[in-house]
């Protein structure tokens, strides 16, 4: 979901500020997550006190400075190269659980690290050749991709928490966050059809695979 909703949010974002396209994408996976919260009903491992500090720190990283990278990234890199390079995302969140966790990293997925490393190596590369690709874009998106990883990385305690008061907390925190940016730096209010498509994109790419990655 997240990386076929990228091409989409590239083509809607297109006259949209990235800060806008962070926020719509943020609260459209609130949203759903919420929906889902109540159809759900009692949880059994809802969110403590002393998790919101964490909640309030994956927001920023991942629910306001990733996604803001990422709508950038994307308007001067290209959907196609921006969806490939989310395979980064792996790559760094396995390097940080090795270096906070000490997770054992086998011969395949050191592997698998190694290749989509390279991948987004040669990607980067060739950005240096075709004057079409612009690299601040693809740095953009890698970084996105970095921080999403630290966002896997603090996410990873509150594993045991209802996964969608977790969403719902960091979806609307960061969907403020990038709010306020959005208005301090003047971004034009986006055409309806295109919130409509990223409130979309946002509540199964950042929202339901979200739910399946803390499940």
């Amino acid at each position: 979901t997240f990386g076929v909703t990228t091409p989409i949010v590239a083509w809607a974002g297109t006259f949209v500020g990235p800060f806008t396209t962070a926020a719509l994408l943020y609260a459209g996976a609130a949203a759903a997550a919420l929906v889902l919260r109540v159809l759900k009903g009692r949880s059994d491992a809802p969110l403590r006190r002393g998790d919101w500090s964490r909640v309030v720190a994956v927001a920023v990283v991942g629910g306001a400075i990733a996604p803001t990278l990422l709508a950038w990234g994307l308007q001067r890199s290209g959907p196609t190269i921006g969806s490939l390079l989310l395979n980064l995302e792996a790559v760094f969140t396995v390097l940080l659980a090795r270096a906070f966790f000490h997770e054992p990293i086998g011969s395949r997925v050191a592997f698998a690290v190694l290749a989509m490393a390279a991948g987004g190596a040669a990607l980067t590369v060739d950005a240096w050749q075709d004057a079409s690709w612009g690299l601040l874009g693809i740095l953009a998106v890698a970084a996105a991709t970095a921080a999403w990883a630290t966002d896997n990385t603090l996410t990873r305690p509150l594993a045991e928490r209802d996964p969608l008061e977790v969403i719902v907390g960091k979806g609307s925190i960061g969907a403020v966050v990038t709010t306020i940016a959005a208005i301090s730096v003047g971004e034009p209010w986006p055409a309806g059809w295109a919130i409509g498509v990223l409130l979309a994109c946002g509540a199964p790419g950042y929202g339901i695979r979200l739910r399946l990655h803390l499940a």
